[in-house]
């Protein structure tokens, strides 16, 4: 546009348009660099494991490869000790120095839980971040740990509602078999905005509860309430959402922010048991504390979802660890608190432990609220957690960090967390 805008004048000047591209490719060329000698001074567990395996070789140098594959060996109180596979990559596509990163990753694993986990999901970014595709693909069989309706509020109105709401949290679990596939794409429409549509497909079979001896069950409960069928349901949908996002890094922010709200509605007519209207938000927002040290960051975060109109099925109620990345809710298993308005929001501080960024750590505390339907209303009992973790850097071109968080919460819920990349 600049050049065009150059060349409609007409007064005979000349113009340097090569100087200007020169100028505009030196800038790059430069910034290019600067973040490569950067990056060729921080350490990651290739550097370690090469340092191990040959002990006299130097440090490799330049363009280092964006795909980091490791065991997938993890401890969570929601699925027990798992072992697998997983792969992460990550790198920018196309030569325009604006492109946000592509990350895309893969998991494959078993856990002592009886738990089958299958997993693809991707966040491209075309050059120019022209379009943006969201997706993931799920194939699993679950254990599902279920703790009632709400926030643990308890409600005497009825024996039913006592159960329901669940006061002293005790534990059910359900077994099942679980497929989901959503994609959604994005058109950007103005720097750093995008708006776009998708589907969602969330189907679960085969349900059982193989440890309860009475049908008097949250989950029996609100599937009496709300009509649907204990054994199996299909929750699919339309997506529409607006994302605005000028983060550094999709795997590692050390600034900018991220916002993204949208609707999605289930529909009977694509196979989905009841229609649904749910509103969606997740607002992320970064802050580094140093120019020098841009690994010191404080993080903020806010993910809800809210039912304006419908039903949705019990066990996809959105809730603690039901974000579309399942790393909500540190302190607590997955579904402990839910509702079918539900809110959540964590701060959390990064810093840097060791000077060539190969061990780094983080402080974090988050609230949560959810409603119940039984008088118990979002925003009006929250649900504190907390705790800290160190992170061990996996690939220093895609700031992919292995996280082994520590973390607590109210009803004696504590346990270690493991994970690939930031939870936000």
């Amino acid at each position: 546009m600049l050049m065009i805008s150059f060349s409609s004048y007409t007064f005979g000047q000349t113009l340097p348009v090569d100087s200007i591209k020169a100028d505009s490719l030196d800038k790059v060329a430069k910034k290019t660099q600067i973040e490569t000698d950067s990056i060729n001074k921080q350490y990651d567990i290739s550097d370690f494991i090469r340092k191990i395996a040959h002990p006299k070789s130097k440090p490799k140098t330049g363009k280092k490869s964006g795909i980091t594959v490791i065991p997938n060996i993890a401890y969570n109180p929601s699925i027990g000790a798992q072992i697998g596979i997983k792969a992460v990559a990550g790198r920018k596509l196309g030569s325009d120095p604006n492109t946000l990163m592509s990350v895309a990753s893969t998991s494959a694993s078993i856990t002592t839980k009886g738990i089958l986990y299958f997993y693809i999901n991707h966040n491209v970014y075309t050059p120019g971040n022209k379009w943006n595709f969201q997706g993931s693909l799920v194939a699993a069989k679950t254990v599902t740990p279920d703790f009632g309706l709400g926030i643990g509020e308890g409600s005497d109105a009825s024996e039913a509602d006592h159960v329901l709401s669940n006061p002293e949290r005790k534990g059910y679990v359900y077994h099942a078999q679980y497929y989901s596939f959503r994609e959604k794409v994005y058109k950007q429409i103005d720097e750093h905005l995008f708006v776009g549509g998708g589907v969602s497909f969330d189907v679960r079979r085969k349900i059982e509860d193989k440890v309860s001896t009475t049908d008097l069950t949250p989950y029996n409960i609100y599937n009496d309430r709300y009509g649907f069928d204990p054994d199996h349901y299909m929750s699919n949908g339309l997506l529409f959402n607006v994302q605005y996002t000028t983060r550094d890094n999709q795997n590692r922010a050390y600034k900018g922010l991220y916002a993204d709200v949208g609707f999605r509605g289930n529909q009977t007519w694509m196979g989905s048991t009841k229609n649904a209207l749910q509103f969606t938000s997740d607002f992320r927002k970064y802050w580094s504390l140093s120019s020098s040290n841009p690994e010191h960051v404080i993080a903020f975060w806010n993910w809800g979802s809210y039912l304006i109109s419908g039903a949705v099925p019990y066990l996809e109620l959105p809730g603690s660890g039901k974000d579309p990345g399942f790393r909500s809710g540190r302190g607590y298993t997955v579904g402990y608190f839910k509702g079918t308005k539900y809110s959540y929001s964590e701060l959390e501080y990064r810093f840097p432990i060791t000077k060539n960024k190969f061990l780094s750590g983080v402080t974090f505390f988050n609230m949560q609220t959810a409603n119940d339907n039984l008088g118990t209303n979002l925003f009006e009992k929250w649900q504190p957690g907390g705790g800290g973790g160190l992170r061990v850097l996996f690939n220093k071109a895609t700031r992919t960090n292995l996280c082994l968080d520590y973390a607590f919460g109210n009803y004696g819920n504590k346990g270690f967390f493991l994970g690939l990349n930031e939870a936000f």
